[in-house]
């Protein structure tokens, strides 16, 4: 029998440095939670937020960072009803994730069905749920309509490109340059390349766009709101422009928080509207349709209808080097840390 959890613990805000591997004894459930053997847990951009610090609502050190995960149930609390011991789960943690053992609200776990690979799984939770969500629950695309996605080459843009294309709507894209363009058009984009042309000028110039997805946010949110036909919707999620490490400066604070007042000023004053985003505040106000939503993901990808990309899986033990390589920004899809077992 296994008494020993081994976890990530940040130890302080900073960079990947602070992350250290602890181990202590496994966790116990208590009433109404399911504990889980960890196999899988995605390395997201999100994580890096987490520890610096600048994420907002984030948890203070010492904490255990990981937004998601994929494992088994290894035991149940009392009056735990609907999982069962050895069944496949999913849970979007928020934080906690970086841990062989996690006791989790039994309510909160996704059932994993078939054979699906738990490192593929996993990386649905966040970039693909999210541009589920953006699609379907925030935005309602409907039949024929035109979609922008503002910096479709990362992943959750890759993420609503393909369902986008599932779905047969016309999806545009915008990118930097050459690489990010092509990877656009290989997932049925339009791609917009923002370093040689005018990209609202542009869809201005073809009639506009019903909904646009801006997870940069600042100015290009506004460059959005400008982009849309009239009744369109802007869904604004994960601000990046704000987050990020030039974000944080002064001036851009400023900036962001300015041009966020001007879309949303706007949308008062014409037949455009603007919405906020977030995955866990959806979540928590309607569990039902999370469950629904990731449940129809799985399905996708048991199907092979959606392909995430694994750049590479790597033991708990070498948490740091992910956010290092994450901190890089040249990775060809999503590292996912192996859990739950001993290399």
């Amino acid at each position: 029998m296994v008494t020993v959890n081994r976890r990530i613990v940040v130890s302080r805000y900073g960079g990947p440095d602070v992350m250290r591997l602890v181990e202590e004894p496994v966790p116990q459930p208590r009433a109404g939670e399911a504990r889980v053997k960890v196999i899988a847990t995605e390395v997201n951009f999100t994580d890096a937020l987490l520890r610096e610090g600048v994420y907002p609502g984030g948890p203070e050190p010492p904490f255990t960072p990981g937004y998601d995960l994929v494992g088994v149930v290894d035991d149940l609390g009392a009056g735990v009803q609907g999982v069962q011991v050895g069944e496949r789960v999913a849970a979007l943690t928020v934080h906690g994730a970086y841990a062989d053992y996690v006791c989790l609200p039994a309510d909160t776990l996704v059932p994993v069905p078939g054979t699906a690979d738990s490192a593929e799984a996993v990386t649905l939770i966040l970039s693909y749920m999210t541009a589920y969500q953006l699609l379907y629950r925030a935005a309602r695309v409907r039949t024929g309509e035109r979609v922008l996605v503002q910096g479709a080459a990362g992943a959750v843009g890759r993420a609503t490109l393909q369902l986008g294309r599932l779905a047969g709507w016309r999806m545009y894209g915008t990118g930097r340059g050459d690489e990010e363009c092509a990877i656009i058009t290989g997932l049925g984009g339009t791609a917009i390349d923002i370093t040689a042309e005018h990209s609202i000028r542009r869809l201005r110039a073809g009639g506009g766009v019903d909904v646009a997805l801006d997870g940069i946010g600042g100015w290009t949110g506004w460059q959005s709101f400008r982009a849309l036909r009239p009744q369109g919707r802007l869904v604004l999620f994960g601000h990046y422009a704000a987050l990020s490490s030039r974000g944080r400066r002064l001036g851009t604070l400023v900036g962001f928080y300015l041009a966020g007042a001007v879309v949303f000023a706007a949308s008062l004053l014409t037949r455009k509207r603007a919405t906020t985003y977030r995955i866990a505040r959806l979540r928590d106000r309607f569990p039902e349709e999370f469950r629904e939503d990731l449940s129809t993901l799985f399905k996708l990808l048991a199907k092979g209808e959606i392909r995430p990309v694994v750049a590479d899986r790597l033991p708990l033990e070498e948490a740091v080097r992910a956010h290092e390589r994450l901190r890089s920004g040249h990775l060809a899809g999503k590292q996912v840390l192996l859990c739950g077992w001993r290399f």
